[in-house]
C-alpha cells in the first residue's frame, strides 16, 4: 500500500483525555478517532489489524470445530425478561421502544438470543457437541467509558456458546475452548496468563480469564511463585490461618465519637489494623448476611457470593442495616446476633483470637471479642489477598502480584440459562433435559489494544508480526527519479514475495518519514536514499531489536520472508 493512497492521519501529540499508551498510540498513528465517548471510527491502519486478529480468532475457532453465525444487534427485551436478567443486567443494557412500544436492547452478550435459538433448532442428543460463535458488534453503556478501544461503549466481540447433553460432556467442550485461547493468544505473540476468575453477571460455576501481561492492566492477578497457580485477586484461593484460641480476655467499650473507619478508630484507639474485626453487612439475594475480615483485609464479594450460592449480593444500605442488622454503618459488630442471621468469618479471624469491632450503636466499639465466645461464625476463604499471602492451592508457595488485561473470558454456565428458558433436548432414553452450556469471548479491539500497551516505546507501538497492520515499512528517502524507480522495484518485489508492505512514497523530509515509521511501529523497516542507491544497498532496521544492517538490493526479500513468514504463526 503507497502512503500516498492511503489514509493513515498521523498526529504528533495525543489529546490531553487519552491517559493509557494504548489510547494515545491509536490516536497518533490514525488508527481510530473518536465519535462520541466509547464509540469510534476505526481507520484503515487500525481495521487492518483487527481482521488480523479476527483471522486468528476465526481459523482457531473453526480448528475446534466451533460454526460461525451472526446474530442481531438489536434484541427483543421478551428473551432477556425470560432469562431473569432484564432488571437484574442493570444500566450497561441500553433499553428502547419500537414505534409499537416493544421492548428492545442493544446486545451486550448474546446468551439469551442463542439459547433461544439452541431451544428451537437442537432436539435430539445426536446433535450434541454444538459450538457456534459469531464475530459481531456488541454495546455496554459504561459508566465511564475510557481507554479508547480498551473500555468502549460500541466494540467487536467473539463470543461462542457451546451445547452438550450432559455436565461432563460440557465441561470437555469448555477445556476444549481453553486450549483454543491458549493457541489464539499463543498466535498473537502475546505474554499472557490464563487466571481462574468470577463469573460476575453471566453466571455459571466455572470461568476463566485470559489476561495479557502489562503494567498499564487495570486487574490485578495472584500468580504462586511455587506452583503456578493464578487467579484473580478476588478469587486467588487462600491458605487458611491456623485457629487461635480465645484468650481470656474482657469486652471493654470504648467511645469513639463519628469513628466510623478502621482508619480513624485505630488512631483513636492507639491500635494496628489487623486488631480489628471488620464487619461488611451485605445482602444476598435479598437476605441479610454479615461477613468478617480483619481490619486490615479486604473482603472478596465474589468469593461469598460463590460460598453463599447466591445470583445477586450488594452491600446492605443504611436502612437495611438499621432494619435487618439492627446497627449503624461504621459501628457494626457480630455479638449478640440473632441464630438466624448468617455470619461468615474469613479465616483471617479466626487467627486473631480477639479483636475490636463495632458495639451495634452509634459512637461506640468494643474490645476483646472472641469467636466461638462472643460469637459463632461460618469460616471460609473469602477475603482478598495482599502480597506473600499463602497459596491455598499447593500449600506451601506464596503469591506475587501482576498487572493484567483482560482480552478473553470462558465461563462454564451449566444450566442456567437453558432451564429459565426451556431449551432441552431428549436423551438417549428418550427423556428431556436442559442443555449443559458454555460460553466464551474475546474482545477483538481490546486484544489489539493490550498488545501496544504490552509492546511499545517512547518512539511508538513495536508489532508483534502476527499482529502489525503492515510488516515492512519502507522508505523512499529523496525525490531524485533513480531513487523513485528503485524503492518501486523493492515495494513490487516484496509484495511479490507475499509479505505486506507500507511504502512510503510521499513528497516529505526524511525525518519525517522516519518519525512516521517509529510511532506505527511496523516489526521492519527499510530505507532507501541517493547514498543507498550508489552503494547498491538498502538499510534495514528490526523494530523490536533497533539492529540496523546495510543489505544488498538481491538479499532483501530473501532475508525479509525468512524472518516474517515463519513469525506470522509462532505455533508452527
Amino acid at each position: 500500500m503507497r502512503a500516498s493512497r492511503f489514509l493513515a492521519p498521523t498526529l504528533k501529540e495525543a489529546p490531553q483525555a487519552a491517559v493509557v499508551q494504548s489510547h494515545q498510540l491509536m490516536l497518533r498513528t490514525g488508527m481510530i478517532r473518536q465519535v462520541a465517548a466509547g464509540i469510534y471510527n476505526v481507520l484503515p491502519l487500525g481495521l487492518r489489524t483487527l481482521r488480523k486478529v479476527e483471522t486468528i480468532v476465526r481459523e482457531e475457532m473453526n480448528r475446534a470445530e466451533a460454526l460461525e453465525l451472526t446474530m442481531p444487534v438489536v434484541i427483543p427485551g421478551q428473551l432477556w425478561q425470560e432469562s431473569g436478567r432484564w432488571d437484574y443486567y442493570g444500566a450497561e443494557l441500553l433499553r428502547f421502544t419500537d414505534r409499537k412500544q416493544g421492548d428492545f436492547c442493544l446486545g451486550p452478550t448474546h446468551e439469551e438470543v442463542i439459547t433461544s435459538l439452541a431451544a428451537s433448532e437442537i432436539k435430539s442428543y445426536r446433535q450434541l457437541p454444538m459450538n457456534l460463535y459469531q464475530i459481531q458488534t456488541k454495546f455496554r453503556d459504561e459508566v465511564r467509558p475510557r481507554f479508547g478501544l480498551m473500555r468502549g461503549r460500541e466494540f467487536v466481540m467473539k463470543d461462542a456458546y457451546s451445547f452438550d447433553k450432559n455436565a461432563d460432556d460440557a465441561q470437555a467442550s469448555y477445556w476444549r475452548m481453553h486450549e483454543a485461547y491458549t493457541r489464539i493468544f499463543k498466535r498473537c505473540g502475546l505474554d499472557f496468563r490464563a487466571v481462574e476468575a468470577d463469573t460476575g453477571n453471566i453466571g455459571g460455576s466455572l470461568s476463566h480469564e485470559f489476561q495479557v501481561i502489562a503494567d498499564s492492566g487495570e486487574d490485578a492477578i495472584a500468580v504462586c511463585e511455587r506452583c503456578g497457580y493464578a487467579a484473580n485477586v478476588e478469587k486467588a484461593e487462600l491458605r487458611a490461618s491456623e485457629t487461635q484460641v480465645c484468650a481470656d480476655v474482657s469486652i471493654d467499650e470504648h467511645l469513639t465519637p463519628e469513628k466510623g473507619s478502621i482508619e480513624s478508630v485505630c488512631q483513636h484507639l492507639g491500635i494496628e489494623a489487623k486488631a480489628m474485626i471488620k464487619c461488611v453487612a451485605m445482602m444476598g439475594d435479598g437476605e441479610p448476611v454479615l461477613a468478617l475480615v480483619r481490619g486490615d483485609h479486604d473482603l472478596s464479594e465474589p468469593k461469598l457470593r460463590a460460598l453463599l450460592g447466591v445470583d445477586l449480593l450488594v452491600p446492605a444500605t443504611e436502612q437495611e442495616i438499621a432494619d435487618r442488622f439492627d446497627s449503624v454503618p461504621g459501628f457494626i459488630g457480630p455479638q449478640g446476633r440473632p441464630a438466624d442471621l448468617q455470619i461468615v468469618a474469613d479465616h483471617g479471624v479466626a487467627a486473631m483470637g480477639h479483636g475490636v469491632t463495632g458495639a451495634n450503636r452509634k459512637d461506640y466499639h468494643v474490645s476483646g471479642l472472641c469467636h466461638g465466645r462472643d460469637f459463632d461464625a461460618q469460616f471460609a476463604d473469602v477475603r482478598q489477598p495482599v502480597e506473600s499471602d499463602g497459596c491455598g492451592r499447593c500449600g506451601s508457595g506464596r503469591f506475587r502480584f501482576r498487572r493484567g488485561i483482560e482480552v478473553g473470558h470462558i465461563f462454564y454456565l451449566g444450566t442456567k440459562y437453558s432451564e429459565a428458558m426451556n431449551a432441552t433436548v431428549l436423551d438417549e432414553n428418550g427423556k428431556a433435559v436442559p442443555l449443559e452450556m458454555g460460553c466464551y469471548g474475546i474482545g477483538i479491539g481490546r486484544t489489539a489494544a493490550a498488545a501496544i500497551e504490552q509492546s511499545h516505546d517512547h518512539q511508538g507501538i513495536v508489532w508483534p508480526v502476527p499482529l502489525a497492520p503492515f510488516e515492512v515499512h519502507l522508505l523512499r528517502l529523496g525525490k531524485e527519479a533513480e531513487v523513485s524507480e528503485r524503492c518501486d522495484a523493492l515495494y513490487e518485489s516484496l509484495l511479490a514475495g507475499g509479505l505486506e508492505v507500507l511504502y512510503d512514497d510521499r513528497n516529505e523530509r526524511p525525518g519525517f518519514k522516519f518519525k512516521d515509521a517509529e510511532l506505527i511501529g511496523c516489526p521492519w523497516r527499510v530505507a532507501l536514499g541517493r547514498r543507498g542507491l550508489e552503494a547498491g544497498q538498502v538499510e534495514v532496521v528490526n523494530r523490536s531489536t533497533g539492529e540496523r544492517s546495510d543489505m544488498d538490493f538481491g538479499d532483501l526479500v530473501s532475508f525479509l520472508c525468512g524472518e516474517i513468514l515463519p513469525a506470522r504463526n509462532p505455533l508452527l
